[in-house]
């Protein structure tokens, strides 16, 4: 009797290191594999990057924030008009829970009153088209503008091919402007 009771049991070990391994091998095959918590709290971070970023009270249509997450450690980049908003990047990314570094490479834009000009005309000229005006109704309108010097860049996504090349064409209308970079992203296209 203590023979069968002790062969049960081996059997048992054997069945579950057996059958054990094939559920997991199935789940694997199957795209259910547990996700590790490492990945998990990344994308946490990188959700929670992202909200606080377009939440920033005076980030605009005429700033790009952007940001790189690895791991524990988020890099900002991009370009600002005001350097408080470099700042208030920094210090709202530094208070998500689980970043440990963060890395702020923003750049501040010069101060130009020809720049300014600039801004407001491009803007003008792309917000103001049929088609393209129902982007300004966004809380931060996604077709960011970006002048340096007289250059012009467009950063952001937009929903049709369409829509990219009619505000690079508008904006290579704005007299003043020395070159024009459109950046433009389409959206549901890989980067």
């Amino acid at each position: 009797m203590r023979r069968f009771g002790r062969n049960r049991g081996v059997l048992a070990l054997a069945a579950f290191l057996v059958v054990v391994p094939l559920h997991a091998q199935k789940a694997k095959e199957k795209g259910n594999a547990p996700i590790n918590s490492g990945a998990r709290a990344q994308n946490r971070i990188t959700r929670e990057v992202r909200h606080e970023l377009v939440m920033l009270p005076y980030y605009g249509v005429f700033d790009n924030l952007s940001y790189r997450v690895e791991g524990s450690s988020v890099t900002l980049m991009g370009q600002v008009t005001r350097p408080t908003l470099k700042s208030d990047a920094g210090n709202v990314v530094k208070g998500i829970e689980g970043v440990e570094r963060v890395e702020n490479q923003i750049q501040v834009l010069p101060l130009s009153s020809m720049d300014d000009g600039l801004r407001l005309a491009v803007y003008r000229s792309i917000y103001s088209h049929p088609g393209l005006d129902r982007y300004a109704l966004q809380a931060v309108p996604p077709i960011h503008i970006i002048v340096e010097n007289g250059k012009l860049t467009l950063e952001g996504v937009v929903a049709t091919q369409s829509d990219k090349d009619t505000a690079g064409i508008f904006a290579n209308t704005v007299s003043g402007v020395f070159s024009v970079t459109n950046n433009l992203r389409v959206e549901g296209e890989k980067q």
